[in-house]
């Protein structure tokens, strides 16, 4: 089989029929062997219900498959699509991604012509419940929000690689046998765990295992999926938290870029650079922190970066 479109569903009822249907239309896919797979990952709404509500008049030349995970995790669902898949590329949609109509399509082609190519990313476009807060484009690609030029690039390159830039995971397409082959098991990050934000950066700490071992990181300028962000994304609670997140996932991603006797030699050079970040930021803002919530969130990422390797280091010393 070529692909498969596996979604991460988690009380995705009200969500899922919206990315179904878009997955069900999809152009110039006649002849691509392809399939689709949600995996739900433990959820307690209605969410197996309304696979089983498309499946009468789903076409029979995709298969509609469901699987339930019920360890809890961005991370762990993934692996379990990974585990499921029949397709030999996977392209990755949360539930609230909606894919663009020559989605499937548009990861083929660009495959077909990048043979070195293990992951794909492209555009990610907001669909906003609400109007974003001022200066969102800061804190845009966190969310995330992605929209570039028309002219595709490769992550491995130079540029890209001395800032140490990965994309984020929505919408992304990998080669399943690559993920196989170069991604532990368990990652360290878990992402999301239900509606909990842990330490973020899943999906970067399982690209950095692929460019470790010399495959390349592509972003396609055809591949577009819409991203659904609630009026609650944008609160300031909820904001706060994710950036927490963000920040405590620093550590991990940032250590696979180095080798292993590298890690104790950056952890102070790191430091210090973080600290001097958050000081020059807190001057700069702290008139300000208590009404913009893009500067709150800017300045939380930044309190838990400088948390991030103490935060992990006690995870791991504290793990069962």
């Amino acid at each position: 089989m070529d692909f498969t479109a596996a979604i991460r569903a988690y009380n995705a009822a009200d969500r899922l029929p919206t990315i179904l249907t878009r997955l069900r239309e999809q152009t110039d896919a006649d002849a691509i062997a392809w399939e689709v797979l949600v995996v739900d990952n433990n959820s307690r709404d209605g969410t197996a219900a309304v696979v089983d509500q498309f499946r009468p008049t789903w076409p029979d030349r995709i298969p509609l498959r469901y699987v339930n995970e019920a360890q809890q995790g961005a991370s762990y669902a993934r692996r379990r699509a990974i585990d499921e898949a029949q397709g030999t590329w996977i392209g990755f949609l949360d539930d609230d991604n909606w894919p663009a109509p020559n989605w499937v399509r548009s990861i083929l082609d660009f495959a077909e012509n990048h043979p070195r190519a293990s992951v794909l990313v492209g555009q990610i476009h907001g669909q906003f419940e609400v109007e974003p807060p001022k200066n969102f484009q800061q804190i845009a690609h966190f969310l995330p929000v992605i929209e570039r030029s028309r002219k595709a690039f490769c992550y491995n390159t130079y540029r890209h690689a001395k800032k140490k830039v990965m994309p984020p995971g929505a919408g992304m397409a990998v080669k399943r046998q690559v993920w196989l082959d170069c991604v532990p098991k368990k990652l360290v990050l878990k992402g999301p765990v239900g509606s909990n934000l842990t330490a973020k950066g899943e999906d970067i700490e399982a690209l950095l295992h692929m460019v470790s071992q010399g495959w390349e990181v592509w972003f396609n300028p055809d591949q577009h999926i819409d991203h659904h962000i609630p009026r609650w994304r944008f609160e300031r609670a909820y904001l706060l938290k994710f950036f927490r997140g963000v920040g405590l996932g620093r550590y991990q991603t940032r250590k696979l870029s180095y080798p292993r006797w590298k890690w104790p030699l950056m952890v102070p050079v790191y430091f210090a650079n973080d600290l001097r970040k958050w000081v020059v930021f807190w001057w700069r803002h702290r008139r300000e922190l208590g009404a913009d919530v893009v500067a709150a969130s800017q300045m939380e990422m930044l309190t838990y970066t400088l948390i991030s390797p103490f935060y992990l280091l006690r995870q791991r010393l504290w793990r069962p």
